[in-house]
């Protein structure tokens, strides 16, 4: 039921972009990373091949106990399926769907752990909450996510891309 006003969306996804490319510098032999004066190795970044390893992987997340611990939402099996424009991703409330733009002009950005993470952490907002789709609130639930999912340096890259783009997480 997000229904707040939105005023960090182009940030966080900015934030997003610079880090999807440097997970791709790190796929490509760059694994290791300077920042803020700390030296971390990145992990590795689930990739997709379809719809249905899309459904698998959102599957096994929602069905992780501490995940079900932490937000009602999770017990809200939520459903994938393709999307015709290649621009985004995005999260359908109403039906609780991810909508994923598949190979597009010899890419697929959006079949990957990042984007799927953001997706489910709208998925995990709250019921009857009026939450800026990209508030603080969702900041902090795709934070945990990755830190808990991907592993902890890709939480600190997230977090402090995020930080520099001046998002806010709480």
């Amino acid at each position: 039921m997000s229904s707040g006003r939105d005023s960090q969306r182009t940030r966080v996804y900015e934030a997003e972009s610079v880090v999807r490319n440097v997970f791709d510098r790190a796929d490509r032999g760059a694994r290791e990373l300077e920042l803020f004066g700390s030296t971390i190795t990145l992990p590795v970044e689930r990739r997709f091949a379809s719809v249905e390893s899309v459904q698998d992987y959102a599957d096994r997340v929602l069905a992780l106990n501490w995940v079900r611990a932490r937000w009602d939402r999770a017990r809200t099996r939520v459903a994938v399926r393709a999307r015709a424009g290649a621009a985004a991703a995005h999260y359908e409330a109403g039906t609780a769907t991810i909508a994923v733009p598949l190979h597009t002009r010899g890419t697929a950005w959006a079949l990957r752990e990042f984007v799927v993470l953001h997706e489910l952490a709208h998925h995990l907002e709250p019921a009857g909450q009026a939450l800026a789709p990209h508030g603080p609130e969702f900041v902090d639930r795709y934070l945990t996510l990755v830190g808990e999912i991907i592993g902890g340096e890709a939480a600190f890259v997230l977090r402090t891309t995020m930080l520099e783009n001046g998002v806010r997480d709480s």
